[in-house]
């Protein structure tokens, strides 16, 4: 079995990060998806003491980690994801925040970096957008293969790179990195992606080094637990399996906090039933429900 199941932890930003790590493994999940924002990680405050204490939680409590940079109001109090790889002021902060989060994945032992690139503003050209990426990127790529880690670039429905085929062609346009790879969600496959979820996963194939797990329905990009969308689950999961994935697969939650324990809970079983009905449950640590 090389499927893992991991849990976003912006969807228990009520608890101290220890608390939400010592919740999903003891849940049965193996690894974690660690944003960098408030309240488990500030990636502007000290970093070393952090990075200590992440390290001693994870480690703690046996949980691989990925690095998410999608939070909200991490860099503007005022405006939600901005400023990004595309907007027309700003960009340098973003560019500082994901070289800031290869660093941070370094020294955490995560297993990858993901981000995206940002809502496109009105009346730039395509051909500026692009340019404004790959300029972005390029810090970032550097570090990143000087550091050893993967990033992972993710599709997001009304962003610049909004498909798979869009973040396929940002990898021919910088030559095809090994280090950059492909962040998909398997929510966003339900959303917009012009082939079957199942389809696009295929697709993705072997580039697949980052997975986030939730529902949703067509053309509303609003994160669902599982079973109340439109996603076939035992579908996608198989497909997934075919690939040969064997990194992170975490549910991305980001609106459950409120009731994070029981949604990460019954989000298990849901994972554990679908792997099930496809012959490949999961392994659940000793000690887990």
């Amino acid at each position: 079995m090389s499927l893992r199941l991991g849990y976003g932890l912006n969807g228990f930003a009520g608890h101290r990060l220890a608390d939400a790590c010592a919740v999903v493994s003891g849940l049965g999940y193996r690894g974690v998806g660690l944003t960098l924002d408030q309240p488990h990680f500030d990636p502007f405050g000290d970093l070393p003491g952090q990075i200590a204490h992440a390290r001693r939680c994870l480690e703690t409590n046996a949980l691989a980690s990925v690095v998410e940079t999608g939070s909200r109001y991490v860099l503007d109090p005022w405006h939600k994801h901005e400023p990004t790889l595309v907007s027309t002021e700003g960009r340098e902060r973003r560019v500082e925040l994901l070289c800031r989060a290869v660093r941070i994945a370094a020294d955490l032992g995560s297993e990858a970096v993901s981000c995206w690139s940002g809502t496109a503003p009105a009346g730039v050209s395509r051909t500026a957008l692009w340019r404004r990426v790959l300029d972005g990127l390029g810090p970032v790529l550097d570090d990143a293969a000087a550091l050893g880690v993967t990033v992972c670039v993710e599709p997001e429905p009304g962003m610049f790179l909004a498909t798979l085929d869009d973040v396929l062609e940002l990898r021919t346009r910088l030559g095809h990195p090994e280090h950059l790879r492909v962040t998909l969600d398997l929510g966003h496959l339900a959303c917009n992606e012009p082939r079957t979820p199942a389809d696009t996963v295929r697709h993705a194939g072997s580039l697949i080094a980052n997975v986030q797990v939730d529902d949703m329905v067509r053309d509303v990009h609003e994160h669902l637990e599982l079973g109340t969308g439109e996603l076939d689950l035992d579908a996608v999961l198989a497909a997934l399996l075919e690939t040969g994935y064997t990194g992170l697969a975490c549910v991305e939650l980001p609106r459950h906090s409120h009731a994070a324990p029981v949604v990460a809970a019954s989000t298990m079983d849901a994972l554990q039933a679908s792997l099930g009905r496809l012959g490949a449950v999961a392994p659940v640590p000793g000690g887990a429900r």
